[in-house]
């Protein structure tokens, strides 16, 4: 029995373990082979080897789902496995967009803490049990960590990297208290058994306050208000390949354990316990959607730093999905992954753009970007595409994530109380959200360069931006492509 466990755990365990051999590859020749060679040479190698090894593991899970092989702590669903896939392939977007970093000496010990990082993400999205998915998230938050402050030269690499170690330690402690409080609860680990023993319980002060420290661990992983203030720091200070990192993989797999957490502390059984539990969490969902919707809106109108405007905008969108979350259907699960995904993609392009302006001009500023269509036509029309899929304007995919976001949590049968005033509120949310975008968008086409130079940008980089553009203009046109690859929940 053992022996076929085991088996099992490997099985379910072959992307990570893919993952692992290349952080080791990538190593011994960055340390062993190329220690002496030119910092872009390293760089080169270190990230081809890192774009093999997340293709790799991608297409070990393309052609051989193990959808059976689960065991207590790890499971291989279909959406699972689809919310796997995207991780890795946003990994390998954004190692695809850091061959011209320079941020570090060591190139190696970088590509090898996105790999490290990465496997955090995928054990968090596979997590059914508590132990396991404490661990896979210190395993992504301690790797994030760590990039942050890979920009040695930086002061603001260092700061934002010491503030969101502080804020995540909180975190990490007050969600591993409110899993000792489900454990002492429930007597169980794992998330199918904590469901099925909390569906014939009564609401206690104890399951109450186990609820809200929970929802402060997972909130800060989300970077929802009121657990975001180490968002806007870390997404200015860190070096861009990382910010688009944070801001992609890692939101898809917290969210990912966020709708697992909310289906076994949200019993199915209809009971007046269960109702009572599913209300006492979905209030607290609510509140932190409402509260991420209005101040991640209102305080990215007034940020003069691009980076910053995306990052109170990621708080903002955080709200949105807590909405779907809250309405706790397979349906609305399976609308927050699509709308997570197609955010991260969308994101990650932003950045690249971002890391480009930052490195000819030496600011992120919103007057960086002053005649951006004028230097550079083509890296200014991947913008325009970014910004306004973050802004829900059809037919771009970050519409058609909007609208089936809502769509589900419309059609849901809890939400017949708060669903339509909600999502009313984030419609004229997403209008506001429409004028700092477009303010980015002023700079770029409106106003007159400082400087006439063209804007010299590596086929690479460019090449990358524009494939991510394609996907995001395609998947507009075709939202059935994206949707009937991700099942339902």
């Amino acid at each position: 029995m053992n022996s076929l466990n085991y088996a099992s755990l490997f099985q379910l365990t072959l992307p990570e373990t893919i993952l692992e051999v290349f952080s080791l590859l990538i190593l011994l020749v960055d340390l062993g082979f190329l220690r002496k060679s030119a910092q872009s040479t390293r760089m080169t190698a270190a990230c081809v080897l890192g774009v093999i090894g997340s293709l790799a593991a991608a297409i070990c899970l393309v052609c051989c789902p193990q959808f059976t092989s689960n065991t207590a702590a790890l499971v291989s669903s279909p959406i699972v496995v689809a919310a796997q896939i995207g991780i890795l392939l946003l990994t390998a977007l954004v190692l695809l967009l850091s061959f011209k970093a320079r941020f570090s000496r060591n190139p190696g010990e970088f590509v090898t803490v996105v790999l490290l990082a990465t496997t955090g993400m995928l054990l968090v999205t596979a997590a059914r049990d508590l132990l396991l998915i404490f661990i896979a998230l210190e395993l992504l938050s301690l790797s994030l960590y760590i990039l942050t402050a890979f920009s040695k030269s930086s002061a603001q690499s260092a700061e934002a990297a010491l503030k969101y170690c502080l804020f995540g330690g909180m975190s990490a402690a007050l969600m591993l208290f409110g899993f000792t409080y489900l454990y002492g609860l429930t007597g169980s680990t794992n998330l199918a058994e904590i469901a099925a023993s909390l569906a014939t319980q009564g609401v206690t002060p104890l399951l109450i306050v186990a609820l809200v420290m929970v929802a402060a661990g997972l909130g800060f992983k989300v970077a929802a208000v009121p657990f975001h203030l180490w968002a806007p720091d870390t997404y200015q200070g860190a070096p861009a390949p990382v910010t688009a990192l944070i801001a992609s993989g890692s939101k898809v797999a917290s969210f990912a354990v966020l709708v697992a957490v909310t289906t076994a502390v949200v019993p199915a059984a209809a009971s007046s316990q269960a109702s009572s539990q599913g209300a006492s969490w979905t209030v607290l969902l609510l509140t932190m959607a409402a509260a991420s919707i209005l101040l991640g809106n209102l305080a990215a109108l007034v940020q003069t730093s691009v980076r910053r405007l995306l990052a109170y905008s990621a708080i903002a969108h955080a709200g949105y999905m807590l909405l779907g979350i809250a309405a706790n259907t397979p349906q609305s699960g399976t609308a927050v992954l699509y709308y997570a995904l197609t955010y991260a993609l969308t994101t990650i392009g932003a950045f690249g753009v971002i890391a480009i302006v930052e490195r000819t001009t030496g600011s992120d500023n919103l007057d960086a970007f002053a005649g951006l269509s004028r230097r550079n036509p083509l890296l200014a029309g991947t913008m325009l595409v970014f910004l306004l899929s973050l802004a829900g304007i059809p037919p771009l995919v970050g519409f058609w994530a909007k609208f089936n976001l809502f769509a589900a949590v419309l059609r849901a049968p809890s939400t017949t109380v708060w669903g339509l005033g909600f999502v009313a509120a984030a419609l004229a949310a997403s209008a506001v959200s429409l004028y700092y975008y477009l303010q980015v968008l002023k700079r770029i086409y409106v106003l007159k360069p400082t400087n006439e130079e063209p804007l010299e940008v590596s086929p690479l980089e460019l090449a990358t931006l524009v494939l991510i553009t394609a996907a995001v203009v395609a998947l507009g046109l075709f939202p059935a492509a994206l949707a009937s690859w991700i099942p339902l929940g």
